[in-house]
């Protein structure tokens, strides 16, 4: 571990990772997945967990140089194909109880010079075959979370001009301050954080508007909601009854779109770092709910490809608010990473919807959300939409216009 990360502030994230963020209850088994990068934080992940009562920690590592291996030398074939046995046991394990960890640290550009075709080959296979892993995640049946390790790619991405190590301290630095982790209590912090983001919640879902239309430079959208759409934000409870915080940092309430009633133009305001491509100036015109044409100043084939995984990657499954004013925001940090990125803005994301932001979604069967508008797909890809330039009014079921955002900010 590079000397620049302090210690205890990498011990303080484990800590509210653990209680704040997963909330393990005593005896639940917890299954983290991580980059070998990330081991100093898995460490203390663990050493809190089993402090807290776990059950069993089962940690499962990726590694860099193992990745680039594969597309060096692997045969073509094996391009094509992914460890279902794999994704069905810890399938098999949520629907016994196992709470979810994932830790973020990955060098956001570790396949740059890879083939995209193989790159996007893997993809497809693995998101085929980890369904019976993420049904559990997306239909929130357990408690889960994302935190974040400043790894060494990763940090070197986001602060090039530094030594690799003292990159590392500044990124360090940056998600402590993102993840709202200063002062004597984190864990209050994160309490009166979510008090704040309930409200608007409760704020639009009071308000129960039929869609939302954005306005800005390079943008012209109506958005339509899914009947039935809950909007949520900040910790809530799992269908296993415990309230857990998915994302740490988050600063966004979001909800399910409907995926064939979205019309107009949007233009993306943050570039998109997806499978080692930075995609760049991303603009895209929606008929009925689908990209009809996309284009980027920069990894636009990569884009294209994307959009083209399956049907419903050309449609989006969420839909997300968040003020410019945003500690993320204002940071001036660009991440390359979604975890904090999308928390810098207002965002969509391409593909899968997430049942539980319908009314009774998660006991629904996949053609009945989609008849409520829930999107269905191999993907789920959030991109930045929102600035401090762009309004957003909500339109409700009479077709009266109330103000939601101006200038990038709450407009109540």
């Amino acid at each position: 571990m590079s000397d620049h990360i302090d210690p205890e502030k990498l011990n303080r994230l484990a800590e509210v990772a653990v209680r704040t963020g997963v909330n393990l209850q005593p005896g639940q088994d917890l299954i983290i997945t991580a980059p070998m990068a990330a081991l100093p934080l898995v460490r203390l992940i663990t050493e809190h967990a089993y402090k807290a009562g776990a059950g069993q920690v089962l940690p499962f590592f990726s590694d860099d140089a193992i990745t680039l291996a594969r597309f060096e030398y692997g045969a073509d074939e094996s391009f094509d194909k992914a460890p279902g046995w794999f994704f069905e046991g810890m399938g098999k394990a949520f629907k016994e109880g196992a709470a979810r960890m994932a830790v973020s640290a990955e060098d956001p550009m570790l396949l740059a010079d890879v083939d995209p075709a193989k790159v996007a080959r893997v993809s497809k296979a693995t998101s085929i075959a980890r369904k019976p892993a993420m049904d559990p995640i997306v239909g929130f049946e357990v408690n889960w979370n994302i935190v974040a390790y400043p790894g060494e790619g990763w940090a070197a991405q986001v602060f090039p001009d530094l030594p690799v190590e003292e990159a590392q301290g500044k990124l360090m630095d940056a998600i402590y301050a993102a993840s709202r982790l200063e002062g004597d209590d984190p864990v209050a912090n994160w309490e009166a954080h979510t008090a704040e983001l309930k409200k608007r919640v409760k704020w639009l879902n009071d308000h129960n508007f039929a869609s939302l239309h954005y306005t800005g430079p390079g943008t012209d959208l109506m958005l339509g909601l899914a009947e039935g759409h809950i909007w949520k934000g900040g910790a809530s409870p799992a269908l296993n009854g415990v309230v857990c915080q998915p994302n740490i940092p988050t600063e966004e309430v979001f909800t399910c779109p409907h995926a064939y009633k979205v019309d107009g133009t949007v233009s993306a305001t943050k570039p998109l770092a997806h499978q080692g491509t930075v995609i760049e100036d991303i603009t895209v015109r929606f008929e009925a709910g689908k990209i009809v044409e996309a284009t980027a100043s920069k990894g636009q084939d990569v884009f294209r490809e994307l959009l083209a995984v399956d049907d419903g990657a050309s449609r989006i499954g969420e839909v997300a608010l968040v003020p410019h004013s945003s500690p993320i925001s204002q940071s001036g940090v660009l991440f390359f990473n979604t975890l904090f990125d999308e928390n810098a803005s207002c965002h969509i994301a391409l593909g899968q919807c997430y049942a539980d932001t319908i009314e009774g979604g998660s006991e629904l069967s996949p053609e009945e959300l989609k008849q409520k508008g829930g999107n269905q797909s191999l993907i789920h890809v959030d991109w930045m939409m929102g600035s401090d330039a762009v309004d957003i009014d909500g339109i409700t079921r009479a077709g009266e216009r109330v103000p939601v955002m101006r200038g990038g900010e709450w407009a109540s």
